[in-house]
């Protein structure tokens, strides 16, 4: 049986924010997916919460020609709860492609131009008028990152509220990754910077501007940039945690360290959102397709390699990642790894999060590759086609790739 169609045909509405958005992507069968896809999906899912220590996982994977499987897996904590599907957590670097989603809109709306200097729009930043808005959103502006510098302190007081201004001052301090343009660079100040232009330009909170310009148009009712206060991601959220080494380079897997509840003011237009696997899944289908977007908009038209010796199916721009056919974003906040992409053709869609940020980043992005490597070669349901995945790994290389960084090897 086929779902009811994807797309909600609404034009863009002059210079104010959608009242609802179109994802155009094919109908989802309405139905779970085969069980041998569903057994291959659960145990990489098991395997990389084993290997990264994580107590409890939640995931989600469309694939619209043949079903669905959104599950929570595991506990929230040893010996606690079991974990459910709709539990709440942070969407840590999803929110950088959510900021940027603002930025192309005003800039649509002529609010401003994206080769505006930054420093039109951010008071405070002497001597940077060489950055533009677009390449804060490419991740080209050269500048380092504000995050290591202060993890020590988050780690030993994970509820402090943050001030933006005081995390600019750490972001531009922090020694440039290179030249504006040169190349893309990993860096947080960019999103913490491209949220500040936007509430210059408007005259609203960023939080306001996600739930008017990201949230509130695509439906997304558990998804939110809160407030300063320290706070868990949800009334019913997923516990979080976050090993540690400890000095002989041991990490602590079986006591890690509780941080559920900590203040988003930290990642602010970075990593500050929260959300719940389906906002997610289906947040990544609208970021793939460009759905908050006019047709003509180029901000995936320009993918760079994410480092020098980077696979050519692998690039960044736009605040986003393109890995093969593939559109989405991935990294980690405290207590959380996230990874969350979709296919903009065939409308494919994972979305996964493990309750342990003590790993790699990484893992968000390899974990929903091998989940997609999966998905892709689900058998189609009656009346459909399996359309081609354009994906230039397996599944097993992803899971190759995630045991080369485990912190809790299984035991032998």
């Amino acid at each position: 049986m086929v779902a009811g169609a994807s797309i909600i045909a609404v034009a863009l509405s002059g210079c104010t924010p959608q009242i609802s958005a179109s994802i155009d992507v094919p109908e989802q069968v309405d139905g779970a997916l085969p069980d041998d896809t569903i057994t291959q999906l659960q145990d990489a899912v098991t395997s990389a919460m084993t290997l990264t220590g994580s107590t409890g996982a939640i995931v989600g994977v469309w694939a619209p020609w043949s079903g669905s499987w959104v599950s929570g897996l595991g506990t929230q904590g040893p010996g606690g709860a079991e974990v459910t599907a709709d539990m709440g957590f942070r969407a840590a670097d999803v929110t950088r492609a959510m900021t940027c989603d603002i930025v192309y809109e005003l800039a649509a709306e002529e609010t401003f131009s994206l080769d505006d200097p930054i420093t039109t729009w951010v008071s405070g930043l002497p001597g940077f008028d060489d950055i533009t808005l677009r390449q804060l959103c490419d991740g080209t502006s050269g500048l380092g990152s504000y995050q290591p510098l202060l993890e020590n302190q988050v780690l030993s007081n994970p509820t402090r509220a943050w001030n933006d201004r005081e995390l600019l001052a750490y972001g531009i301090a922090s020694p440039r990754l290179n030249a504006p343009g040169v190349a893309y660079g990993n860096a947080d100040t960019n999103y913490l910077i491209a949220g500040l232009a936007v509430e210059r330009a408007t005259g609203e909170r960023l939080s306001d501007l996600i739930a008017e310009r990201v949230a509130g148009p695509l439906g997304l009712e558990a998804t939110s940039l809160p407030g300063p206060a320290a706070a868990p991601p949800s009334a019913n959220a997923l516990t979080g945690y976050w090993s540690r080494p400890n000095p002989e380079g041991i990490w602590n897997c079986t006591d890690p360290g509780d941080y559920t509840v900590t203040s988003a003011s930290f990642g602010a237009g970075d990593s500050g959102v929260v959300t719940d696997i389906t906002d997610l899944g289906r947040y990544a289908q609208a970021l793939a397709t460009g759905a908050l977007l006019p047709d003509d908009n180029d901000r995936f038209a320009a993918p760079l390699p994410t480092y020098g010796e980077a696979p050519t199916w692998f690039t960044a721009t736009g605040g986003a990642y393109q890995a093969g056919s593939l559109i989405g974003q991935f990294g980690s906040v405290p207590g959380y790894i996230v990874g969350a992409f979709a296919d903009p053709s065939t409308g494919m869609s994972v979305a996964v999060v493990l309750n342990n940020s003590g790993g790699s980043e990484a893992v968000g992005a390899w974990l929903a590759w091998e989940l997609a490597a999966i998905a892709s070669k689900a058998p189609a349901a009656d009346g459909r086609t399996i359309p081609e995945a354009g994906l230039p790994w397996t599944a097993q290389q992803m899971r190759d790739n995630i045991g080369t960084v485990a912190i809790c090897p299984p035991a032998q």
